[in-house]
């Protein structure tokens, strides 16, 4: 038996010398019990860190309920995050950004699993990114049911990380948004962002970075705060607001992530409309301005880059428009017009 023993011993001390510390991550999981668990709710069995996550699934009141799943990440704004030392907001961005894509075809968050992987397992930084997800998740009313943590050396810089998650989440379908509903002569409502949200970050670090000279404390012209934590700002969370809307009331809702205004309203568009965007309709956050004039990108590419302060847009007739409004104090952007499925902007 001692023999064995000294063996595995052995075997752990190489694996860890290769960069591969298990039971530093074996440790590291085991804290974090406690915390998910808050996000869980009686559909949950079992346990975290099983080989897969249980959910008993209750879908009273729906007649025939059908199940919506979306993977994503937040691209370069990890860039920020270790620059910042701040993981925790990045843990939200992944939860909310990926709720969001399902809530826009009518579906309510059931569960949320997420993958890490990095070059070395650093304790407080997964801390941090945990309960960030699991903060997200119980907003969200959705449960943290598993994940995967890969410590990968030779695969990531030292310090750095990538994430990913993937949402489930369930719809009636006779309660389905495709936009097939909308028409000519309906109106298009934008709902704010928080920021630039989870896309352009890319453009925006080598613009304000490297050609404006700036750094993470850098004070501008109409930006709250220093740029640091400007772009750190945590992307909103649509689906709670969405959820309040009335029955049979959105004909279709379209989330403003990468690919802008330009490319992701068409996804809804039936192929005989067009949605007509007034640019002027909304006052432009500062920060879109200053990237847009730092690196002297053309306007139309930066509706096709980012948000520019536009997070969700909900298609609604007409005759919805005022109480549309007041349930979500959004604002008129825009139009459905005739046209071939591609959206045209007005500045």
């Amino acid at each position: 038996m001692s023999a064995k023993l000294s063996s595995s011993n052995k075997t752990k001390k190489a694996y860890a010398a290769a960069g591969v510390d298990v039971d530093l991550g074996n440790a590291v999981k085991s804290r974090i019990h406690d915390r998910v668990k808050v996000t869980h709710g009686p559909e949950v069995l079992g346990k975290i860190g099983g080989f897969g996550g249980l959910f008993r699934a209750n879908f009273k009141g729906m007649k025939d309920p059908v199940l919506v799943s979306s993977v994503d990440g937040v691209g370069t704004k990890l860039k920020l995050a270790f620059a910042m030392n701040r993981h925790d907001t990045v843990g939200q961005d992944l939860v909310n950004h990926c709720v969001n894509d399902i809530a826009v075809v009518g579906a309510r968050p059931l569960f949320f699993l997420d993958y890490i992987g990095a070059e070395r397992l650093e304790p407080p930084v997964f801390e941090q990114l945990i309960t960030g997800f699991t903060k997200a998740c119980k907003e969200a009313g959705c449960a943290l049911i598993g994940g995967e943590t890969a410590q990968m050396p030779g695969m990531y810089q030292r310090g750095e990380y990538d994430l990913a998650g993937t949402i489930v989440g369930v719809v009636d379908r006779a309660k389905a948004l495709d936009g097939r509903r909308i028409k000519k002569g309906d109106v298009i409502i934008g709902l704010p962002s928080s920021g630039l949200h989870t896309n352009g970050y890319s453009l925006a670090r080598s613009v304000l970075f490297d050609q404006m000279g700036l750094d993470l404390q850098s004070r501008l012209p109409g930006v709250p705060k220093p740029l640091g934590e400007e772009l750190l700002r945590v992307h909103r969370n649509y689906q709670p607001l969405l959820a309040k809307l009335p029955d049979g009331l959105v004909k279709g809702l379209a989330h403003i992530t990468g690919g802008g205004l330009l490319d992701n309203l068409p996804r809804i568009l039936p192929k005989t409309t067009d949605a007509v965007i007034d640019t002027r309709s909304w006052k432009l956050p500062a920060l879109f301005q200053h990237i847009q004039e730092g690196g002297k990108v053309d306007r139309t590419e930066m509706y096709q880059v980012f948000n520019m302060g536009i997070g969700m847009t909900i298609v609604v007739a007409a005759a919805d428009r005022e109480r549309t409004l007041k349930l979500t104090k959004g604002r008129v952007i825009g139009r459905i017009e005739k046209g071939s499925g591609i959206v045209r902007l007005e500045f």
